[in-house]
């Protein structure tokens, strides 16, 4: 049974770090394309980072340059560093993988695995 667990959200004032942390189990990380995503309250789900196999990365726009997404092979765990943290950051953050080990790597492409999310919460 797969499961992709969220940890290390929280409530930091604008400027500030967080590090979430997703740790798969009954899933390997290192061959699977892998994302970020959130969801604020009114407002549909987008991608903000996403790694595909070969460690190839790719960030919203309104991320780049402040949140880095990485995997941790040997943890089996996927990572976003959130730095220089925005009100407008402030989301429920999911991360996702795909089932299939081929394929394309894109906000559009279908995850098949989802964690429960932690919430970050930006105040200005």
């Amino acid at each position: 049974q797969v499961q992709l667990v969220e940890s290390g959200g929280g409530s930091v004032q604008a400027g500030g770090s967080l590090r979430l942390s997703c740790a798969a189990s009954g899933y390997t990380s290192r061959d699977r394309c892998m994302a970020w995503f959130r969801q604020a309250p009114g407002k549909e789900r987008e991608g903000v980072a996403l790694i595909n196999t070969g460690g190839g990365t790719s960030y919203a726009d309104s991320v780049k340059g402040r949140f880095t997404i990485s995997k941790d092979n040997a943890k089996n765990t996927l990572y976003l560093q959130m730095n220089s943290l925005k009100p407008e950051d402030t989301a429920m953050y999911y991360c996702a993988g795909r089932a299939s080990r081929f394929g394309s790597c894109t906000w559009a492409s279908t995850y098949s695995y989802w964690g429960q999310g932690t919430q970050v919460t930006v105040s200005s």
